[in-house]
C-alpha cells in the first residue's frame, strides 16, 4: 500500500469517527426511534468497507468509548458504550474483512452486511451478558432478541437500505481498492 493510500484510509477512518460521534444527534431530536434507527452503525460499517479490517475494527471500537467520554455519558459507559464497542468493532472488522474476501457483486455485499449485522449482534449479546454478569444483573434471552433485533428493526432497515449502494458506489470509483491487499 503507497503512503498516499494509507493516507486515504485516515482520513476516511476520521471521517467516518466523525459521522459516528455526530449522526447520533441528529436522530436523537426524535426521541421516540432515535435510538432504533442505530445512527454509529452506519459510518463504522462504511469505515470497515471502504478502509478494511484494522480501521473498522479501531473506528467501531472507539466510536461509542469516545461518544460517551465527550457528551457526559451519553450513551452511559458502562455497560452500553463498552457493550456498543464490541459489538461496533465486530460490525467494522468482519465488514473489512467479508468485503476483501468475497467477490464485489450485488448478493456478496448484501451477504457480507448480513453476516457482519449477525456477527456484531451476537457478540454485544456476549458482552451485554458478562457486563451484567460481572455487575450481578442478568440477560435473558428476551432481553437479548429485543435489544438486538425487534427494538432496531428501524436501524436494520436502514443499514440494508443504506449501506450496499455506498459500498458500490465507493468500489465504483476506486475508493475501497486499497483495502484489497492481496486480492
Amino acid at each position: 500500500m503507497t503512503r498516499h493510500q494509507k493516507t486515504l484510509k485516515m482520513v476516511l477512518a476520521a471521517l467516518f469517527l466523525a459521522l459516528a460521534y455526530i449522526l447520533p444527534f441528529l436522530t436523537g431530536q426524535i426521541p421516540e426511534i432515535g435510538a432504533m434507527l442505530c445512527p454509529m452503525h452506519l459510518p463504522v460499517l462504511l469505515c470497515g468497507y471502504a478502509c478494511g479490517l484494522p480501521w473498522g475494527l479501531a473506528v467501531g471500537f472507539t466510536a461509542p468509548i469516545l461518544r460517551s467520554l465527550l457528551t457526559g455519558g451519553f450513551p452511559p459507559m458502562f455497560p452500553t458504550a463498552v457493550c456498543m464497542a464490541f459489538e461496533l468493532a465486530t460490525y467494522g472488522a468482519a465488514a473489512g474483512l467479508l468485503h476483501r474476501l468475497l467477490p464485489r457483486k450485488k448478493p456478496y455485499i448484501y451477504c457480507s452486511l448480513l453476516a457482519a449485522m449477525l456477527l456484531g449482534r451476537l457478540v454485544w449479546g456476549a458482552a451485554t451478558f458478562v457486563c451484567l454478569g460481572a455487575s450481578g444483573g442478568s440477560f435473558p434471552l428476551a432481553a437479548f432478541l429485543a435489544g438486538a433485533f425487534t427494538n432496531a428493526i428501524p436501524g436494520i432497515l436502514a443499514q440494508i437500505l443504506l449501506v450496499p449502494p455506498t459500498v458500490m458506489l465507493l468500489d465504483r470509483f476506486g475508493i475501497t481498492k486499497s483495502s484489497d491487499k492481496g486480492r
